[in-house]
C-alpha cells in the first residue's frame, strides 16, 4: 500500500498496524476502487463488512495523497439502526445510545441524502426525544424510512464521498491548493472505538481526544490538544467547556490527572510514532474503559517557523539526516521568519488586492508623499506610503515608511525592487483600489473611502490591503534557523550574493551570510538632499569642465560610501554598477519643484523648464541611460572609478586587499566596453601614480539587452565577468514594461498565455535561452569568464535552478531573499526539484 495509490491516511494506518499500535480493524480502499464507486461500480459490501466483528459500528474517513488537498468529512457510527439502538440502550444507557444514533442520522441526512440542514437545526431536544425527531425529519424530507441495513448504509456513504471528491467544486478547490486535476481519493473504513460508555460503568475512563508533541505555531516541544469524556472523533476540539487539557495545566483539569496511565501510554505512542514515522504527528485517539485506541495519525499542521524548528530537531535527534531536514523546508517559507506576519487566525477586512511584491506585513497611517512619510516617522508614527508609482525621489519616504502601496507596477518596478532591498512590505499594481493622490484619498473596491491618516495594513505575501490593524506575529530568527542555514551552506554549490546599495543593505546582507555584493546600484547614493543639489548642478553644467567641478563635490561622498561598503563586506567581493538611470530622474517634474530648483541654482525658471524639457525622452528606459551616459558624459564614470579606486586603497589599509568589481550597465556593443574600459584603466593608472600604491580590480558587463547576450563572444574578450540583469533583459525580450505589466499579468497567467509572471520567475524558454547563448559564447572567447545573474530572479528558486544548470558562479538578490536563495541552492545540490 502506497500513498499514491491509497492516500496518506491509509499508508500511515498501515504502518501503525505494523508497529503493533492499538489501531482498530481497518480496511483501505484504493484510488481506483473509489473512482469506480463514483462511476457506479460498487465493491462487495458483504466482503468489507466481513472484515469487522458482527454488529460493529464503522466510520469512513477520506485518504488523499496530500492532507492539504482536503476531502469529504468523516462519517461516524455507520451500522447504527433500530436493532443496534435497542442493544446499546442496555450496554450504554438510552441517552448515550440515542446520541450515537442521532449523530449518524444527521450526518447521513446531510452528507449522503443531501437533505436541507435547516430541518435538523430546529431540533433542540436531547436524548431519545432528539433521536425520534431526527428520524421523523429524515423520513419527512427523504420520503422514505431511514435505511436499516448496514451494507446499504456503508454503500451509500462510500458512493456519496466518492462522488463528492470528483465533483467540479471539490476539484477546483483542491487544484487551487496545488493538487493535480486527476488527484485520487482513497477511503478508510474503520471499526469505531466508541469513546462513549455507560455513565455508571466502573471500568475506567472513556472519551476521545487529539494530541501532538509540538506547538503548531512555534514548533517548540509542548504537549497540545484536548480530551473530552464521553465523546467521539474530534469533539474535544469543538470548544466544549468540559474539554480537558492533556498534560497538567494550571488553567484547569487534565487527562494526566483523570487517567494518568492512559495519558502516559498516549504520549509514549506519540514519541514512538515520531521516531518510526520520522515526523511530528498529531494523534486522534479514543479511550474505551481505560483502553487506548489510535484512530488516526497525520503530520502536524505547522507554521513556516514551526516547520524549520521541527525539521532541525528531527535531524538533531538523529531521526532524519540533515540532508532530509533541508529538503523538508520550503525555501519561500523562510520569508515568514524574516518579516512580521498577520496572525493567520485573525479576521481580514479586505479593501483591495495588488501584486505581492515584497513579503511581510505592516500597519500604519496612510500618507501620500515622501515628505509626509518622513514627518510621520519623526513623530514616531508608523505610516504606509501610498503612491501611484514610486520614483527615486521617493526613496527617503520609503525608508521612513513601514510599507509601500502603489497603483501601478509589477514585480520588478521601482517600488518592488527597492521594497525588497529594504526589507519592507510592498504591494504594487493595486488597480482594484482607486487612487486619488491629489485629493489624498483611497477608494476601496466596495466603495469605502479612506483618507490620509486612516490606518490600513498591507500583506506583502498575499497582496491584500486590509482595513485597520489585525494582530501580528513578529519575525523570529532563532537558533534553528541559523543551524538550517549552516547546513545549507555546507552542501550548496553556487554562491549567493546580495544586491546592496547602502551600508544598511550591506550590513543586512552580511548578517544573512551573503557571499558578497553582486550588484551595488550607485545611483541610489545620489538621492540624499545634499547630493541631489550637486547632481542637479552637474546636469545644468554647460561644459565638461563645469561638470567635473560639480562632480568633484560628489567624489568624497562616493568614496566614503564605497569605503563603508568595503569595510562591511571585508574579505568578500563587491560588484559596483556604474551610474545607470536617465538624468531626468534627478529633476523635478512639477512647477513647484522647478521653481525651487531655479532658486537653488540661481537661474530663471524658464531655464530650468527648458533643461527639463530637453532631457525628456519618449521612452527614457531605452534612451540615454547606462553606458550611453558614460560615453556621452564620461566625467560621471571617471568620478565613480576614482572614488572606487581611492576607497579600495583606504579600505585595504585596515584588512585584506580589496579587489572591487566594476560593472558597466546596459551594454549592447563591444565598442562601448572598449571606450569605458580605456577610461577606467586610465583613472586606475592615475590613482596608482598619485598614491604610489598598486591594487587590482575586475571589469565586467551587465548583460541586459538581447544584443549583448548574442554578441557575448566579442564582449567577453574585454571583460572579467558577465552578469545578466534579468529584469531589463526580460523587459526587452518580451517587449513588456516591467512597471506596467502588473495591470494585465494576472489575466495572462490565468488564461495560460504565460505559465508564470516572467518578472517573478525567469522565463525558462526565451530569456533563459538568451542566458544560455550568452554563457556559451562568452566562455568561447574567455573560458574563465565569471557568469552570474543580478536581477531580482536571483532570489527565485526556479530561476536559481536554471542558473545552476548553466554553470553560473553565483546569483545575486535582495538581502532579505538571501536565506531563501541559500536554501534553494542547497536543495538543488541535493538533487531536489524546486
Amino acid at each position: 500500500m502506497k500513498a499514491h495509490t491509497h492516500g496518506g491516511r491509509a499508508k500511515c494506518l498501515q504502518r501503525l498496524v505494523r508497529l503493533d499500535m492499538p489501531v482498530p480493524p481497518t480496511v483501505a480502499l484504493s484510488f481506483d476502487t473509489v473512482h469506480g464507486i463514483a462511476s457506479g461500480h460498487m465493491p462487495d459490501m458483504k466482503a468489507i463488512l466481513a472484515s469487522f466483528p458482527e454488529g460493529a459500528l464503522l466510520c469512513v474517513r477520506p485518504s488523499s495523497q496530500d492532507p492539504d488537498w482536503g476531502g469529504p468529512g468523516a462519517i461516524l457510527n455507520i451500522g447504527m439502526n433500530d436493532a443496534r439502538y435497542v442493544e446499546m440502550c442496555d450496554t450504554l444507557g438510552r441517552h448515550a445510545a440515542s446520541a450515537l444514533y442521532a449523530r449518524f442520522v444527521e450526518a447521513y441526512a446531510l452528507h449522503v441524502a443531501r437533505l436541507d440542514p435547516d430541518v435538523f437545526e430546529e431540533i433542540t431536544s436531547e436524548g431519545p426525544q432528539a433521536l425520534s425527531e431526527a428520524l421523523r425529519a429524515y423520513e419527512d424530507e427523504a420520503e422514505e424510512p431511514f435505511p436499516q441495513d448496514p451494507a446499504v448504509q456503508l454503500a451509500q456513504v462510500l458512493r456519496s464521498m466518492a462522488r463528492a471528491w470528483e465533483g467540479t467544486t471539490a476539484r477546483l478547490l483542491r487544484q487551487a491548493k496545488g493538487a493535480p486535476a486527476d488527484a485520487g481519493l482513497g477511503l478508510v473504513v474503520q471499526e469505531m472505538a466508541l469513546g462513549i460508555g455507560h455513565p455508571e460503568a466502573r471500568d475506567g475512563e472513556t472519551g476521545s481526544g487529539v494530541l501532538q508533541l509540538v506547538n503548531s505555531q512555534t514548533g517548540l516541544r509542548q504537549i497540545t490538544g484536548r480530551y473530552l469524556s464521553q465523546s467521539q472523533g474530534r469533539d474535544a476540539l469543538s470548544g466544549a467547556a468540559e474539554a480537558l487539557f492533556l498534560a497538567r495545566d494550571d488553567r484547569g483539569p487534565s487527562l494526566e490527572e483523570v487517567a494518568p496511565e492512559a495519558f502516559a501510554e498516549i504520549v509514549g505512542i506519540a514519541e514512538r510514532m515520531r521516531r518510526k514515522l520520522r515526523a511530528e504527528m498529531q494523534i486522534e485517539f479514543t479511550i474505551q474503559g481505560g483502553r487506548v485506541y489510535v484512530l488516526d495519525g497525520v503530520r502536524v499542521r505547522r507554521s513556516n517557523r514551526a516547520a524549520v524548528r521541527i525539521a532541525v530537531a528531527l535531524a538533531q535527534d538523529k531521526i532524519i539526516p540533515r540532508e532530509e531536514a533541508l529538503m523538508r523546508v520550503e525555501p519561500r517559507a523562510l520569508s515568514e521568519l524574516l518579516h512580521r506576519q498577520i496572525d493567520p487566525d485573525a479576521p481580514r477586512d479586505i479593501l483591495g488586492h495588488g501584486v505581492a511584491a515584497s513579503p511581510g506585513a505592516a500597519t500604519g497611517k496612510i500618507v501620500f508623499t515622501a515628505t509626509a512619510a518622513q514627518a510621520s516617522a519623526a513623530r514616531d508614527e508608523p505610516c504606509i506610503l501610498v503612491r501611484r508609482e514610486t520614483s527615486p525621489e521617493d526613496i527617503r519616504g520609503m525608508q521612513a515608511a513601514v510599507g509601500v502601496l502603489t497603483e501601478r507596477g509589477g514585480m520588478t518596478s521601482h517600488a518592488a525592487v527597492i521594497g525588497r532591498g529594504m526589507g519592507i512590505p510592498c504591494i504594487v499594481g493595486a488597480a482594484s483600489l482607486a487612487f486619488h493622490v491629489r485629493k489624498k484619498r483611497l477608494v476601496a473596491s466596495d466603495g469605502r473611502v479612506l483618507s490620509e491618516g486612516d490606518i490600513i495594513t498591507i500583506d506583502g505575501a498575499t497582496g491584500e490591503v486590509l482595513a485597520g490593524s489585525p494582530p501580528m506575529l513578529e519575525a523570529a530568527l532563532d537558533e534553528s534557523f541559523t543551524t538550517l542555514m549552516d547546513w545549507a551552506d555546507a552542501v550548496r554549490d553556487i554562491d549567493v550574493r546580495a544586491n546592496a546599495d547602502t551600508s544598511m543593505d550591506a550590513q543586512t546582507a552580511r548578517n544573512f551570510k551573503a557571499d558578497g555584493i553582486g550588484l551595488c546600484r550607485t545611483e541610489h547614493m545620489f538621492f540624499e538632499t545634499d547630493r541631489m543639489i550637486v547632481m542637479r548642478e552637474m546636469i545644468f553644467a554647460k561644459s565638461s569642465e563645469d561638470r567635473r567641478a560639480a562632480l568633484e563635490l560628489l567624489l568624497p561622498m562616493q568614496r566614503a560610501d564605497f569605503i563603508e561598503l568595503f569595510r562591511i563586506m571585508q574579505g568578500l567581493p563587491v560588484c559596483i554598477r556604474l551610474f545607470d538611470p536617465p538624468l531626468h530622474e534627478f529633476l523635478p517634474s512639477d512647477k513647484p519643484g522647478m521653481r525651487a530648483l531655479a532658486e537653488a541654482l540661481d537661474l530663471p525658471v524658464s531655464d530650468v523648464e527648458r533643461r527639463v524639457e530637453s532631457l525628456s525622452e519618449y521612452n527614457p528606459m531605452l534612451g540615454m541611460r547606462g553606458v550611453r551616459l558614460g560615453i556621452t558624459l564620461p566625467e560621471i564614470y571617471d568620478m565613480q572609478a576614482r572614488a572606487i579606486f581611492e576607497a579600495t586603497l583606504a579600505a585595504s589599509r585596515e584588512g585584506a586587499p580589496v579587489v572591487p568589481e566594476i560593472m558597466i550597465p546596459l551594454v549592447s556593443a563591444r565598442r562601448e566596453v572598449e571606450i569605458v574600459k580605456t577610461r577606467v584603466d586610465a583613472v586606475a593608472a592615475a590613482v596608482r601614480n598619485e598614491t604610489g600604491r598598486d591594487f587590482d580590480y575586475r571589469l565586467g558587463v551587465m548583460v541586459e539587452t538581447p544584443r549583448a547576450a548574442l554578441r557575448a563572444e566579442e564582449i567577453a574578450g574585454h571583460t572579467d565577468f558577465l552578469s545578466f540583469g534579468t529584469n531589463d533583459l526580460t523587459q526587452m525580450t518580451y517587449g513588456l514594461s516591467r512597471d506596467d505589466a502588473g495591470r494585465f499579468m494576472s489575466d495572462y497567467v490565468k488564461q495560460g498565455v504565460f505559465a508564470e509572471d516572467p518578472f517573478h520567475v525567469l522565463d525558462p524558454d526565451g530569456v533563459a535561452e538568451l542566458l544560455q547563448i550568452g554563457a556559451e559564447r562568452g566562455r568561447k572567447a574567455r573560458p574563465d569568464v565569471v557568469l552570474s545573474i543580478c536581477g531580482e530572479h536571483g532570489g527565485n528558486p526556479e530561476s536559481i535552478a536554471i542558473c545552476r544548470d548553466m554553470g553560473f558562479t553565483y546569483v545575486s538578490c535582495s538581502p532579505f531573499r538571501v536565506p531563501v536563495a541559500r536554501l534553494a541552492a542547497a536543495q538543488l545540490a541535493l538533487g531536489g526539484k524546486i
